[in-house]
């Protein structure tokens, strides 16, 4: 595969601090896809973007001539930062940064675990400033929505949510990766400020999610109650009975091109029908 070269794209801080520096490959459309929906991967928390499911997604967008844009979010993979520094707002902020600087047009946001939560907040924020147009369809890979709450600090016993208070972190075991994870209090307490589960959630798009029955990180019930909030726009379901957290298996990638594949051509009959 010819690997896009990698460079680096200035995110400003609302804040006025000092721009995160982010690493970026962005794959540019070419012959037919130059009039398809561009993609955008948005990926999960302490992952890169040089991570199976986004290397497959950007031969799927070689092979259909589409722009694809991936990057890493500071703290993350190539990027610039400290990843115990980050937190959701930062991280979407920068995700909608890189949108508007890297992409034109409609464009189908791909988002893995935390990255679906980043691609709900985005497709709310777009929605605010009347942009929502910019968005052609969600796919969201075992969406850990509002998952600081939901799947960490609601599950954590009393000394363990004292010592994220008192201490700052938590350095929680990894099961893909030999180093603990920190779960810092600022990656809590900013990600109260995005929850998503409280009310009616409008993509403005249609969405498919793709998950795994056997996920032990985000629990189908969980998939099932982000289903009863996206109550606005069409939602489609492709449950995975073997399927884990991951979902980078070739069987997994396989029912990745064909939501990609369903979504493009939904999209092409939508627009001769009108």
């Amino acid at each position: 595969m010819c690997e896009i070269p990698l460079d680096y794209v200035d995110a400003p801080h609302s804040a006025g601090s000092k721009s995160w520096s982010i690493a970026r490959r962005l794959r540019p459309a070419q012959g037919e896809g130059i009039t398809k929906p561009g993609l955008v991967w948005l990926g999960g928390f302490a992952s890169d973007m040089s991570g199976l499911k986004a290397q497959f997604v950007d031969e799927w967008a070689k092979k259909n001539g589409q722009a694809f844009l991936r990057f890493d979010y500071s703290g993350h993979g190539a990027s610039k930062g400290k990843f115990i520094d980050g937190s959701i707002s930062d991280w979407l902020e920068q995700s909608l940064s890189l949108f508007h600087q890297s992409t034109q047009g409609p464009q189908i946001l791909i988002g893995s675990s935390m990255g679906a939560w980043i691609a709900l907040l985005m497709a709310r924020r777009l929605g605010l400033v009347e942009n929502s147009k910019r968005l052609a369809g969600l796919i969201l890979l075992a969406p850990a929505v509002d998952f600081t709450e939901c799947l960490i600090w609601s599950q954590l016993d009393n000394p363990t949510q004292r010592m994220i208070i008192d201490q700052g972190q938590w350095l929680r075991p990894n099961a893909y990766g030999a180093q603990p994870t920190p779960i810092t209090r600022l990656l809590i307490e900013d990600g109260r400020r995005h929850l998503l589960l409280g009310d009616i959630i409008k993509t403005h798009a249609p969405v498919h999610i793709i998950h795994g029955l056997r996920d032990s990180d985000v629990p189908w019930r969980h998939v099932l109650n982000l289903l009863d909030h996206i109550c606005a726009d069409p939602v489609t379901l492709s449950c995975i009975a073997d399927g884990d957290h991951r979902l980078s298996r070739p069987e997994d990638l396989s029912q990745l091109g064909a939501a990609l594949d369903h979504m493009i051509a939904s999209l092409e009959q939508t627009a001769r029908e009108e």
